[in-house]
């Protein structure tokens, strides 16, 4: 459970960097700017998952029931609560969920819960149209992540959309195709200095509509102050597996580099009950 501790400390030092690895977003220098530029990337990435789900399954997919899985403070849940009837947001870390209640409060938004995370998302109620979660899982052991991934799509009612976004492989080993050397152990990466997130997954998504990226500087770096931060790779195979098996009929796939950490955004639909 150490990534747990490590997400409870990120939510209690620095929740907004945790999210974004922006120097800008770093507690000590968070400004009014640097807040609505965090959460307009908020509303552009929920337009850019919303534009895929329609045009990968319906184009009038309106989803009365969402779930943000690795919620945060709160980033995505603004937006979304503006599409859905219901919003669910679900996070490790407590001291992010109560910054997310404090920024769902200011905005007076009524349609939103928080539910306290576990691997068997014991907290959280019902099925949703849309479950999402995107740069969450590759902070999570591999072995935890698969369990996890399992039961958000247990969560998903029929015809009911997941838009999931997970690491495979590093940029800088080519040699091994982006997978550890085989001399390596399968155990977790150790944290590391990650690059900073750019917000390539909205770029990728927005599909050449002009994108309004976070844009990085030399100083975007961790810290020794911070706490960890893994960074796992996950098996395409072992996802695609969980999927078939949930009687998935298909996938649509997009890749993302967080940082030069490839990866995949995956959209799929529960078929409908005949």
């Amino acid at each position: 459970m150490s990534t747990d501790l490590e997400w409870e400390k990120w939510g209690r030092q620095e929740p907004y960097f945790g999210v974004i690895t922006a120097e800008r977003f770093r507690a000590n220098r968070l400004d009014e700017a640097a807040l609505a530029e965090f959460f307009a990337s908020g509303q552009q990435h929920m337009e850019c998952v919303l534009h895929s789900c329609r045009s990968y399954f319906d184009a009038a997919f309106t989803p009365k029931r969402v779930m943000d899985f690795g919620c945060g403070v709160g980033r995505l849940l603004i937006p979304f609560a503006a599409l859905a009837d219901e919003v669910v947001g679900v996070d490790v870390s407590a001291a992010m969920l109560a910054e997310a209640a404090k920024n769902c409060e200011e905005r007076s938004l009524a349609n939103v819960q928080l539910a306290l995370s576990d691997d068997e998302l014991s907290r959280v109620d019902g099925t949703f149209d849309l479950v999402h979660s995107a740069i969450t899982l590759q902070h999570i052991e591999v072995q935890r992540g698969r369990q996890i991934i399992k039961r958000l799509i247990e969560r998903l009612a029929p015809h009911g959309v997941m838009a999931l976004q997970i690491t495979y492989a590093k940029a800088d080993r080519p040699d091994t195709f982006g997978q550890p050397a085989p001399a390596e152990p399968a155990a977790p990466q150790p944290a590391v200095p990650i690059q900073p997130v750019v917000d390539t997954l909205t770029r990728l998504l927005s599909r050449g509509r002009r994108s309004d990226e976070l844009e990085p500087t030399s100083s975007d770096r961790m810290s020794p102050a911070d706490p960890e931060m893994q960074m796992n790779p996950y098996h395409l195979s072992e996802i695609a597996y969980l999927m078939q098996t949930a009687g998935i009929a298909g996938f649509h796939a997009e890749f993302t580099d967080h940082g030069g950490e490839l990866g995949v955004f995956l959209y799929f639909r529960r078929p409908q009950v005949a």
